[in-house]
């Protein structure tokens, strides 16, 4: 077994051998991280007590507290093997038939085999039987990892993980796929959200604007649920560009739809700077061309020229932007050094991107006049958006080492 914390929430998590350099995904919080080449979880026993202790390697040569007895103890700087002069035990798990040694001291507790992570009791004096039963099997649901935590070796502070399932890997082509990011129902949620509730406040609006004419006092609530509805789309508009980058950062960590947020929304604050740096992305990109064609009025080479300065660099720079969460990313060291390093994938993304705005703006019909048609580009607008920022964080996916961010 593999034994390693997650790097988002310190979550320990246990992984079969053979998922070795694979993604896998972290049931506490959802993120998505690698697995090791091997465990990173130290395991060894208090010299007081013989309490069973596991803290990660990182924490190698330091002191720690017995979680039993509140001795202190030196964390070794590898999984201890026992000593010669050390009385232990020898039994057999009855999960995987494998050969367990334990401490003297462990008789008639609870211990995880090493080899299968199952929890098995260790033989008493007065038992003299060399298997022992597993009371517990790895990768059962929540009542079972409810036990693993009660067991009496567990030391304080740890949370013993279940094993998980390496991601999923994309079961139809990237360019056939992608179009599918937000068809799960997180993503129909959120863009049922968007769309509907807009959609509810125009049609109260268009009746209570309708019957205020026949029937004048209907217009102080007209007025008042215009106004909530305009802070009400405000808000939602908000919660949405939160969404896309969110979307950026769960592709980025290798997700392949749409993630749930609708538990973790965060605060008006949290959206308000969030849209702010989003803007000011805009701006640093977008802001010369505007300048200048308002100035000079025409387009001209110097005009195309800005145009193609914001339309190549804007996606490194919002990628950079989402991911460290900070205008920091429009570092131009930190842009040119990236799209370097990446220039062919980078220059093919930002070409599929600029050939589908074209394409858009070419063949968008008409919505003049017709309410209907125009709700549905709407929703298709939206829909399309939410592809490109998983194209975005999936490209961060898969070049994640030659970017070399360290986000």
């Amino acid at each position: 077994m593999i034994r390693f914390q997650c790097e988002h929430c310190a979550h320990k998590i246990s992984v079969q051998d053979k998922h070795a350099g694979k993604r896998v995904k972290c049931r506490k919080c959802g993120s998505v991280g690698a697995v090791p080449a091997k465990s990173t979880i130290v395991d060894f026993h208090c010299e007081s007590c013989g309490q069973k202790i596991s803290v990660p390697q990182v924490h190698a040569g330091k002191k720690c507290k017995c979680p039993k007895c509140k001795s202190i103890v030196v964390v070794p700087a590898r999984p201890e093997a026992p000593a010669k002069s050390v009385s232990t035990v020898r039994f057999t798990c009855s999960t995987c038939n494998q050969e367990i040694e334990e401490l003297e001291t462990s008789r008639g507790k609870l211990v995880e085999c090493p080899h299968c992570g199952s929890y098995v009791p260790v033989p008493s004096e007065k038992m003299p039987a060399q298997k022992a039963e597993a009371l517990v099997q790895p990768g059962k649901e929540d009542g079972v990892f409810e036990k693993r935590l009660e067991a009496p070796q567990q030391p304080e502070g740890e949370t013993e993980a279940e094993e998980t399932e390496p991601v999923a890997e994309r079961k139809l082509p990237w360019i056939i796929d992608i179009f599918l990011y937000p068809g799960s129902k997180a993503g129909l949620t959120t863009l049922a959200i968007i769309v509907v509730i807009p959609l509810l406040i125009r049609i109260a609006l268009r009746w209570l604007g309708e019957f205020s004419r026949q029937f004048p006092p209907l217009f102080v609530l007209f007025v008042v649920i215009a106004i909530v509805g305009f802070l009400v789309r405000i808000l939602l508009y908000l919660y949405l560009y939160w969404y896309f980058c969110e979307c950026i950062r769960d592709s980025a960590a290798g997700g392949l739809r749409a993630p749930e947020t609708l538990a973790n929304t965060p605060g008006l604050g949290d959206m308000l700077w969030q849209w702010l740096r989003i803007l000011g992305c805009l701006l640093v990109f977008f802001a010369p061309m505007l300048i200048y064609y308002r100035h000079a009025r025409q387009t001209d080479t110097v005009f195309w020229a800005l145009l193609g300065y914001a339309v190549f660099f804007f996606p490194m720079g919002l990628l950079a932007v989402v991911m460290f969460d900070s205008l920091s990313g429009l570092s131009p060291i930190l842009l040119i050094g990236s799209i370097f390093n990446t220039f062919l994938p980078y220059c093919a993304m930002v070409l599929v991107f600029v050939s589908a705005s074209f394409l858009i703006v070419q063949e968008r019909p008409n919505t003049r006049g017709s309410p209907v048609l125009a709700f549905i580009v709407y929703c298709v607008g939206i829909y399309l958006a939410m592809v490109a920022v998983h194209l975005l964080g999936w490209f961060y996916h898969r070049y994640e080492q030659e970017l070399n961010w360290e986000v």
